[in-house]
Order: C-alpha cells, then structure tokens, then sequence
C-alpha cells in the first residue's frame, strides 16, 4: 500500500481501538467466571479473535460483546491441537488457563508464532505442578496437561506481564496463595484487575499474591489501545503545527513509556485522567508538534516502550541529534526481528540507522521515501506509513499484516492527516 503525508499542518480527535492487551486479559478472565460476562468495545484484531476462537473450543461462547462460560472448572477437553494464529498473547495466556485443567492441550500457530519463545513459561508452570513441554528449540508447540496445582513463591527473571498473567491465570487454580516477584517496568493490568476483583494483592517488597477461588463475572468496556495510538502520537509530534486527540485510552504506567519518550524529545504532550476501568487508568491524550531533539533510552524506561520503539524510530530521524536505544534486545523475538526491520525501514526511507546486540542508533536525517518490506509485522508496517507524515511517499510491502492489531488503521490514518 502507498501513503502519501498531509500537505498541510492537520489537528485531530481519533478513536482508537479497543485495548489488545486489555480484550486478551477480559476474554480469558470471562471465560474462567461462571456465568454471562458483558466486554464492550474489544479489539478488532486478528490476535483477539484468535484468543475468541481458542476458548470456544473449551465450551465457552463467545459472541459480540457477550461471554457465556460454565465456568473453567467445566472446561471441556478440546481434542485437537488449537491454533493461535499469529498472537503469542493468546498462547501463553491460554497455557495457563489450562495448568490447572485436568487435560491435555497443545496449542501452535502460523510460522512466525512458531519461532517465537515459550520456554520462559516451562519453570513457573511447572512449579506449580503441570506438566509443560515446548520444542527443543524452546518454541512452539507448547504442550500443557493440568492437574492439582499447588501455589508456591516464584522470582521471575524478565519483567513479562505476559508471563505474570499466565501464572496468574494458573494460581487462580491452587491450593494454596502464589507469590510472583520479576524486574520493575512490566504493564500490570492484571495485578491491577486481580486486586480490584478481590483475586491479589500486591504487598510493599513488590510481590504479588494470588489467592485461588472462582472469578466473577465481568461487565467492562476496553478503553482504547496507547500501542495503537502511539503511532498517531509520533505522526503528530513529527509534523509542525500539527496535533492529535485521543481519548479514552489505557493509562496504565507499564503502557505510556512512549509519551515520556516524546516529551523528552520536545513534544507536547498534555494527559487528563478521566478514570479506570477495575482499578487500572484511563483518560484523554494530546500530543503537539514540537522542535524534536535525540535521547538515549534504555533501562525500565525501554520496557515501558518496548511494542513502540519502531514508531519512535521514525521520530529520531526527525530529530537534532542521535538517538540511542538500549537493553532492547526483546525486540529481536518478537513478529519479526524488530531491531533489524526497524533498521532496515530508516535506510529504505533514506535515513540512517544502525544495529547494536540490544537496540539500535538513529542519526538525524529526514526520511525522503522510499518502499518498505515490512517483514509481515504489523508494528513495522504502521511506523513505515507514518514515515509518510513528513510529505515523503511510502510504498508498504505486507501492509495488510495491520489487522493483527488494527484493520481499519489505513482509514483513520488518511482521516487524521486530512482533519483541520
């Protein structure tokens, strides 16, 4: 797909897309409660209708905004291999549902999930008394058969929220409470809904509790993605006298390492809490345009920007001044190796990047245009399109791999560049 930018400075108010993280975290826990559950306003991506399809094979449905489950002590065996398409979220989230399950589930994907890493889920899992294989290779297939669990003290070495909530899901199924402890900087949606809904508590030294016992139901609706609005927010700060308006999006601290980054840069960037969806934050965001200069990122800083740090690479080429991004070597197992692709989308547009074992440096020279191979990730896909914010043409090679997050994401990109 080509772009070509606004030939004008544009001022925007955007709706964003249900929260991606926040839809998987809503489905698995309805579909754990017994009874209806009501989840308005759910992602429209292709990973979040993996994550419907999955649980429909355990018996739950799921249709619209309604889950009906009988509950996850009910769950009927699902026979077959399940596939999770392209979402990783899906299949470590669903490996600890089913730890507790007294039956056996294997669960693969499309060829860049398997080639992704499950192994950091085998230890936690296992320690708390299921049965957990992966490949030798640490990949999928990722094979769980459940049982009795017993709850038990981890220390987690990475900050993964996705990790934590596996766990999590898993100890709800215990005999006994869990303790989880892992580095700072992790997105912690699920603490913050488990402690709303009376399943945990996060004590003083930072470890989370779980206290097995039943799940309610739930009635919630998703406030908007920040990963998805996080390229509008780039494609605004890099663009003179332009702005944009986001409302109703997730707040939560673990999310918005993006809009610190910007700001730091020289953006404007003015944020109003408007409230919380179970004790986690949402409110309204503006970003305008600002005279942008590099920074170095690394540390927790990194882990609260991870999923952006290829958008935020466009902005360093508009920036005075190299910028540097460290202890981001996560990047490199994600949908694609996010530090090569990110690199490789800079030198395509005409700028200059280069890599490092654990991030990459991007030198300040404007992006001219130019075609880029997204590598079928959709968070390379979309910062190469807001490359195009600066008045340079941008040919998208895989564009269509944006409905893993967001379908519509063209649309309301050409929308916003012709608002006024």
């Amino acid at each position: 797909m080509r772009f070509s930018g606004p030939r004008r400075p544009f001022r925007a108010k955007v709706v964003v897309p249900g929260d991606k993280s926040l839809s998987h975290r809503a489905l698995f826990l309805a579909a754990m409660a017994e009874g209806e559950s009501s989840i308005r306003s759910l992602g429209p991506g292709a990973d979040v209708r993996s994550t419907a399809a999955v649980l429909r094979r355990f018996g739950v449905e799921v249709v619209a905004d309604s889950v009906r489950s009988p509950g996850v002590a009910s769950w009927a065996p699902p026979g077959e291999p399940l596939d999770a398409g392209n979402s990783g979220t899906t299949m470590r989230l669903l490996a600890g549902a089913v730890a507790g399950r007294p039956f056996t589930t294997t669960v693969a994907g499309d060829d860049s999930l398997m080639s992704r890493p499950m192994h950091r889920l085998v230890g936690p899992l296992r320690a708390l008394g299921a049965v957990v294989s992966v490949s030798e290779r640490g990949t999928p297939p990722l094979v769980v058969t459940g049982g009795d669990l017993r709850g038990t003290t981890l220390e987690l070495p990475l900050p993964s929220a996705q990790v934590r909530t596996a766990v999590s899901l898993a100890a709800l199924q215990a005999e006994g409470a869990t303790a989880i402890s892992s580095p700072p900087g992790y997105r912690d949606h699920t603490e913050r809904w488990f402690h709303h809904l009376g399943l945990g508590e996060l004590d003083a030294e930072g470890r989370f509790s779980v206290r097995p016992g039943p799940v309610p139901a739930l009635d919630v609706a998703i406030p908007g993605d920040p990963s998805s609005a996080a390229f509008l927010w780039v494609a605004a700060a890099i663009c003179p006298g332009a702005s944009v308006e986001t409302a109703h999006v997730s707040l939560n601290a673990g999310r918005i390492g993006i809009l610190d980054a910007l700001a730091a840069m020289g953006a404007e960037v003015a944020i109003t809490a408007t409230g919380d969806i179970l004790g986690d934050p949402i409110g309204d965001v503006r970003v305008t345009a600002g005279e942008l200069r590099g920074i170095e990122l690394h540390g927790v800083d990194v882990v609260r920007t991870l999923d952006e740090l290829p958008v935020l690479a466009v902005a360093a080429a508009h920036a005075e001044g190299r910028t540097v991004i460290s202890d981001a070597a996560e990047l490199r197992t994600k949908e694609s190796d996010r530090i090569a692709a990110t690199v490789a989308m800079i030198e395509a547009l005409g700028g200059t990047a280069a890599e490092t074992p654990d991030g990459f440096v991007v030198e300040p020279v404007p992006l001219a245009g130019g075609r880029v191979d997204c590598r079928r990730d959709h968070r390379i896909a979309m910062a190469a399109a807001i490359a195009a914010t600066r008045g340079a043409t941008v040919a998208v090679e895989g564009f269509d791999s944006v409905g893993i997050s967001w379908p519509e994401f063209d649309l309301a990109l050409e929308a916003m560049w012709s608002s006024r």
